[in-house]
């Protein structure tokens, strides 16, 4: 594991980023009836897969895949509830808050 690990965050970040818009192209293409939402897709998941494969070299496999997950779930709740009008059970808020314990915990056990 290479000791670079602000290069394995800022990288992971933009996995997040792609990872975020690429399944609100998902929303957008209609089940694949819209062709640039839907190449977009599959450009930012290949992008996204690509950039998380090269943040586990930093980062433990574990911890980013974790991480990846995790914000992006609880990133697209957010757009969904707000763009898209998706309906956000408080219930769905408590579990999405205890990913993001969750997240901030495997970042204090990476320091």
């Amino acid at each position: 594991m290479s000791q670079n690990t602000g290069a394995g965050w800022g990288l992971l970040a933009l996995a997040i980023i792609l990872e975020l818009s690429a399944t609100i192209l998902m929303k957008v293409s209609g089940g694949f009836t819209r062709l640039w939402p839907s190449v977009f897709m599959f450009v930012c998941y290949g992008a996204s897969f690509t950039l998380l494969n090269f943040s586990v070299k930093h980062i433990p496999l574990g911890v980013a895949y974790a991480i990846w997950s995790g914000v992006g779930i609880t990133m697209i709740g957010i757009v969904g509830h707000y763009f898209f009008e998706e309906r956000l059970k408080i219930t769905s808020l408590l579990w999405m808050s205890f990913i993001l314990i969750g997240i901030v915990g495997l970042k204090w056990s990476e320091s």
